[in-house]
């Protein structure tokens, strides 16, 4: 077996009691990151992040975690942030604790400058996060999302697998899979051909899952979700079977 890779810490940073880390992160200067919390390996943390501060909620204690150890009650501690592999995770980034369900960010995404993930979100893996996107508590977005910058989600949305965010939008209702929206509120201006493509469909596929994508029809029921490439047959059941009410 290889050695494990050291984590590099800066030292001005501040990583409290009730944080598991993995391997081979890079913490930098003046970042905060308090319990509980776990983070995964090869995760690039920049300077002036927070992971782990209380949610933003007037009735949920506020404990001092960065010199404080959690006493294992998730009612005062929160319920934890859990964090992937492989994140880039630019400055001045937050994410907060959980209220009820730990905030749990997955693999492979990329954080940029300023942006915000708040209590009890579910981001996916492979997702893109740009700068000065703020989401409300409960959100849940799917893997390979792509926020623009500014963007802003109320409380509880759902953004689709896939779906891109035009910049600035405000989102305030579920976006679909594979779909591109845009504009205040945000609406659903057509399907993400390109992300599609890249993914491995042709334009018969890709006409043929249109009307599901757009929330006008079923999925179509002659197996074509069995003849997606790759692992996109998985996410495409997944998003069909998501509970309605999730949002």
């Amino acid at each position: 077996m290889s050695p494990a890779a050291p984590n590099r810490i800066h030292p001005t940073a501040v990583v409290g009691e009730g944080v598991e880390l993995g391997e081979g992160n890079v913490i930098g200067p003046y970042t905060v990151i308090v319990g509980p919390a776990r983070i995964g390996d090869g995760n690039w943390i920049g300077p002036h992040v927070t992971i782990g501060t209380p949610g933003e909620d007037r009735g949920r204690p506020h404990p001092a975690a960065w010199e404080e150890t959690p006493i294992g009650d998730p009612d005062q501690d929160g319920y934890g942030v859990v964090i992937g592999d492989r994140n880039r995770i630019r400055e001045y980034v937050s994410v907060h604790q959980g209220t009820w369900r730990t905030t749990t960010l997955g693999s492979d995404g990329y954080y940029l400058r300023g942006s915000h993930i708040a209590h009890d979100c579910l981001v996916g893996s492979g997702v893109t996060v740009a700068s000065n996107v703020i989401t409300g508590g409960h959100c849940h977005i799917w893997d390979g999302a792509n926020l623009g910058m500014g963007t802003v989600l109320h409380q509880r949305v759902v953004i689709g697998p896939g779906a891109m965010v035009g910049m600035s939008s405000a989102v305030r209702r579920e976006v679909g899979a594979f779909t591109i929206a845009v504009g205040n509120p945000a609406r659903v201006t057509g399907v993400n051909v390109v992300g599609l493509s890249r993914r491995g469909l042709d334009e018969t596929m890709i006409e043929a899952l249109s009307p599901w994508l757009k929330g006008k029809g079923e999925l179509p029921d002659d197996g074509l979700a069995d003849r997606l490439p790759g692992d996109l047959s998985t996410v495409v059941k997944a998003w069909d079977a998501r509970p309605r009410d999730e949002h």
